[in-house]
């Protein structure tokens, strides 16, 4: 075919028409709190989204860019797959145009299934079972025999085929497994503390049973007084061997409770099938609180934790068993694996070999692939779902990172970097939020949200490059350039928490005096033992001595549409019961869980239409018109505002609201204090917590954590989601504690709250084995002077020394 020719250009080749879709286009985008944002962002570029934590950056980039392309994705699909597959609304958005395929690589934490793994969340156990069913010696069957999620089956019995004359056969099954069946490939047992389950110097009539939901009288209780198979007024401790069984461990039976059919099981197997098998941190507060207190997890004894069974870890490849393989540092095993010389394996040794040097090359090569994926940081987490991306060969596809830098330290941020720049070359289109100067650097376009945050952010500061940020004078341009400087003077610390042969995960035998009174930062690289000191050793050991130490760490806060701050603070108690004394009614009126609620939407401000395999439509109901809340209740006020005005209005304003005049609520006022404190005070009280970002979170957190009467603070990352500007507040919260008497640990790498800190604690100098050490304790000036460990090098830069 011929080439086309543009006259105007001398008849130089005119550029073809499909490649002229080179830009994304966002049109009078409005999720949550943008503003009819319209911007322009270049495909096969990267592209990094600043701003303040809650300006917009994730309902941008993830609420409206990718969620509309994945939304465009599934409606590819026939109408039956779809049915199968979640369904999402179209984005508040006008124009969307030149979108591509996108892949989020976001830091929601992996799900914390007692059998996921780093290795079977990245398919590395995958292909290692693979490998050792076809090396292993002695052969002990398929790929199966190697997993610890399949258990071993056997069966027989008669199947009839109808093909002629009927016929009856005889058949067998068996299938290997590799399940451990005694922990069922858990590696961990569990054991019930009786004495927490009930109080053995009581009758069950007396109320013996003090476990949650086995109130007396309910049927979870009657179960057992009326069961027949023990005297229900007889002292537990004077039950005979058979009753006592009978009560702890009877097996499933059918039997007759007042007149029903129930089924009865004993107390212990009952707890640990309706408990047990749930995910810890999906558990009511109340429940997680008896389930830490009553169970101890133990190492399980037949496989010795390592959830194989023993025809699993008898089959080896050079001497090394696959249970071995998983738990090595991942370093190591890449080692291991390119000792093999096995031409019949070469191709699956070679995607092992990239997979585990991809773990290596991302900052991740310390961790284990038998390590729980539930127990893996955000920023952990982020990077092993990177792995199945580095070497993908897709080009042409729009990435979508949110910040990938969180939990590294300065010297691995460069290296992250690197992969970013890579998937770029590779023909993508990179889109970050990002807060970190260091990644902002290399963008080779920015666009900074803000001004501010909440209602006063939405807006586009600037779009351009790094230089024009540098020159905008946005918040973010602003404070590009920042650098902390080193305290003058540090605080003399008051007595010591001593921490004495810490062993916890990678840590040799550490001894190390934690001061007190000050503010402490305990730093190092990724997976040099610091969240392993602090929160395992110091935690252990500080709870033995009673020291009053109240741990924030990085878990996410879990709540539905119905919460928001007033609810998971704990600020609508005292709000509900001011409304109720000022009008002489019952506080449940001023719940939109409650009595309260709406008829209509029954509290949710909105009415669900559910269009079967099209995204549900969510529109504000008419009843209420989107307050909550019975028109009824809104006619009883406090100051003059009813409830659903008190819910719209921003912490700042409420602080002043019920600091004084006749809606003054001093257990409210403290509350919206400690929100004001940590930087929320332009949240509104009735926002939804789905609605919030990273940052605002943390910070939420951290302010219902304020509240608990500790000496000792343990902070994990607490700058994680924040803005340089918003940095600059948390330092004042951090001296604010300190200089109210308390004790603040910082686990941190942002240089600012290291280089504010009066107490350094160092770990290294590497990762994995080859961390866990102390190498340096003392003023930040002196770590800056020494230069003597890659944190103090990083820092020395970072001021200027």
């Amino acid at each position: 075919m011929a080439e086309r020719t543009d006259p105007m250009d001398g008849g130089a080749p005119a550029p073809h028409v499909a490649d002229s879709h080179d830009l994304i286009r966002v049109h009078g985008a409005r999720e949550n709190n943008l503003k009819d944002v319209s911007i322009v962002i270049p495909k096969r570029r990267l592209t990094v989204f600043t701003g303040v934590s809650g300006s917009g950056k994730s309902s941008l980039v993830f609420d409206t860019v990718a969620a509309e392309s994945q939304r465009l994705i599934n409606e590819t699909y026939s109408a039956f797959v779809q049915g199968f597959m979640p369904t999402t609304a179209r984005p508040e958005v006008d124009v969307l145009e030149g979108l591509t395929t996108a892949i989020v690589v976001d830091q929601q934490r992996m799900g914390a299934d007692p059998r996921s793994t780093v290795g079977t969340a990245t398919d590395a156990n995958a292909i290692l079972r693979i490998l050792f069913s076809r090396l292993g010696q002695p052969h002990i069957g398929s790929p199966n025999a190697f997993s610890f999620n399949v258990p071993s089956v056997r069966a027989s019995g008669a199947i009839t085929v109808e093909r002629g004359g009927k016929k009856a056969e005889k058949v067998t099954f068996t299938r290997t497994g590799g399940m451990c069946p005694r922990c069922e490939g858990r590696g961990s047992v569990t054991a019930l503390d009786p004495a927490q389950l009930y109080d053995d110097t009581k009758s069950l009539h007396e109320g013996a049973l003090t476990v949650p939901g086995y109130k007396t009288g309910g049927w979870n209780y009657r179960l057992y007084t009326e069961s027949g198979l023990f005297d229900p007024d007889r002292p537990i401790r004077d039950f005979t061997e058979k009753e006592l069984r009978d009560f702890l461990h009877h097996e499933p039976t059918r039997m007759k409770i007042a007149g029903i059919n129930m089924t009865y099981e004993g107390l212990i197997p009952r707890i640990q099938k309706s408990m047990l098998s749930k995910d810890r941190e999906a558990m009511q507060p109340h429940i997680r609180e008896f389930v830490d207190r009553a169970v101890a997890f133990t190492a399980c004894p037949d496989c010795d934790g390592t959830r194989l069974s023993e025809a699993a870890r008898s089959s080896k490849i050079k001497g090394i068993s696959i249970a071995d393989a998983c738990a090595m540092q991942i370093s190591d095993l890449a080692d291991w694996v390119r000792s093999l010389d096995e031409p019949s394996a070469a191709p699956l040794l070679g995607t092992l070999r990239q997979t585990l040097d991809s773990f290596v090359e991302i900052g991740l090569g310390y961790l284990s692939l038998d390590r729980p994926s539930g127990t893996l940081s955000g920023g952990e987490a982020q990077r092993v779902k990177m792995i199945r991306h580095l070497g993908s060969s897709l080009t042409d596809t729009t990435y979508v990172f949110d910040e990938p830098t969180t939990g590294l330290h300065p010297h691995d941020i460069s290296r992250m970097n690197d992969l970013l720049l890579r998937l770029r070359d590779k023909g993508n289109t990179v889109l970050v939020v990002e807060h970190k100067p260091q990644t902002i650097a290399i963008a080779d376009h920015v666009v900074d949200l803000g001004p501010g945050a909440g209602a006063e952010g939405g807006t586009v500061c600037f779009e351009g490059t790094v230089e024009g940020l540098r020159a905008a004078g946005t918040v973010t341009g602003r404070h590009l350039g920042d650098r902390a400087a080193l305290k003058k003077r540090v605080r003399e610390p008051r007595g010591a928490l001593e921490i004495r042969g810490a062993t916890t995960h990678n840590l040799r035998n550490v001894d190390v005096d934690i001061p007190l009174g000050v503010l402490v930062v305990v730093t190092g690289v990724a997976g040099s033992g610091k969240s392993s000191l602090m929160h395992g050793s110091l935690l252990r050991q500080a709870g033995a001595a009673d020291a009053g130490v109240v741990s924030v760490g990085q878990d996410p806060i879990r709540g539905s549409r119905r919460s928001n701050p007033a609810t998971y603070t704990g600020l609508l108690d005292p709000i509900r019961k001011a409304f109720a004394k000022a009008n002489g009614v019952k506080p449940a009126l001023f719940s939109a869980n409650s009595e309260g609620a709406c008829p209509a939407c029954k509290g949710a401000g909105v009415v669900y239409t559910d269009l079967a395999m099209m995204a549900g439509v969510a529109v504000p109901c008419e009843e209420c018109e989107g307050k909550r809340f019975e028109a009824s209740v809104l006619d009883h006020r406090l100051g003059g505002r009813d409830i659903s005005e008190v819910l719209a209005m921003s912490v700042t304003e409420a602080e002043e609201f019920f600091g004084d005049g006749e809606a003054r609520t001093p257990a409210a006022h403290r509350v919206l204090g400690r929100l004001a404190d940590v930087g929320l005070g332009y949240l509104t009280l009735g926002q939804p917590l789905t609605t919030l970002s990273g940052g605002e979170r943390q910070r939420l957190k951290l302010a219902v954590h304020m509240a608990e009467k500790g000496g000792v603070y343990i902070l994990d990352e607490p700058t994680t989601g924040l803005h340089l500007a918003d940095v600059e507040q948390l330092l004042g919260l951090l001296d604010r504690l300190v200089d109210s008497g308390k004790s603040v640990v910082v686990i941190e790498h942002h240089p600012a709250v290291m280089a504010h800190a009066d107490w350094i604690i160092d770990l290294g100098p590497g990762a994995g084995h080859d961390g866990g050490r102390i190498v340096f304790e003392g003023a930040p000036a002196d770590l800056v002077t020494a230069r003597s460990t890659l944190t103090g090098e990083h820092l020395a830069d970072y001021v200027g020394v």
